[in-house]
Formats: structure tokens, C-alpha cells, sequence
């Protein structure tokens, strides 16, 4: 078998799928059924995963020029709005897991402007910011 250190269980009908996936992409890719599978440090992820979209990208059926530009223009700003959005999901739930009300009413403009800045941009809509901001409003009256 193919993938020793890994444990994954492969039938011996689906052999001959995987030396050709052995062949043409290496050790680390197979197909299991209609899926195919990618090998990272013994865990397996399915190739749709967002954690493979530079690889999907890769193969994309644009035309001509522009529109190859416009999909690596899409997938920069994906990537650059992705951090902003994750960064103020972590902040979010900082404040939410703060029991002190000093620090939740520091953070709470921190927060608040991060919402604003992401609705300012249309990476959220902006009246999910303003709800998710009277919820946090609401949760740091509530400390005591």
C-alpha cells in the first residue's frame, strides 16, 4: 500500500485509481469514490476545502486576459477582507469571554469601530454590525 504512515484504509479496487493519482499528482493525493483526497500530515482534507482554493484557482476557465486578472484581483481582496473579518471575530469573542467590565468597556470602542470599518467597506452588512454592537453593548452593561 501506498500511504503507510497514514491511517487510511484503502479497498484494493481503488489500487489502480491511486497509482494514477500517485502518478500524476504524488504520494499525497488519492481518490476515494468520487472525492479526492489530500494528505497533510496524516489528516485528510477534501480538495474542495477553502484550505486548497490556490489550487483550485489554478485551474480556472477565464478567456482572456482581464478576466484572469479580475480572478486574481478577487482572490487578493478575499484573502486581505478574510483577515480583517477573522481578526474582528477574535476580538468579538475576547470581549464576549471578559468577565472584568474595566477591560469589556476598553474594548468595547475597539470593537465597535472594527465593526464600523467592516460595514464601511461591505465586508459585512451593516446592520449586523449595529446588532452585533448592541449585543455588546448589552453584555457589558450586564457586568458587574
Amino acid at each position: 500500500m501506498i500511504f503507510q504512515k497514514s491511517a487510511v484504509y484503502l479497498h484494493p479496487q481503488l489500487c489502480k485509481t491511486v497509482e494514477v493519482f500517485h502518478n500524476i499528482f504524488g504520494p499525497f493525493v488519492y481518490r476515494l469514490g468520487r472525492k479526492i483526497f489530500i494528505l497533510e500530515r496524516a489528516v485528510r482534507f477534501c480538495y474542495g476545502l477553502p484550505y486548497y482554493n490556490t489550487l483550485i484557482s489554478q485551474k480556472t476557465m477565464a478567456n482572456n486576459n482581464s478576466a484572469i486578472k479580475r480572478i486574481r484581483q478577487a482572490n487578493k481582496k478575499r484573502l486581505h477582507n478574510r483577515y480583517y473579518i477573522k481578526s474582528t471575530r477574535t476580538a468579538i469573542k475576547r470581549l464576549r469571554t471578559t468577565t472584568d467590565k474595566e477591560k469589556a468597556t476598553e474594548l468595547l470602542p475597539q470593537v465597535s469601530s472594527m465593526l464600523d470599518k467592516l460595514a464601511k467597506r461591505n465586508m459585512i452588512h451593516k446592520n449586523k454590525a449595529n446588532n452585533l454592537k448592541s449585543k455588546l453593548a448589552i453584555h457589558v452593561n450586564k457586568l458587574a
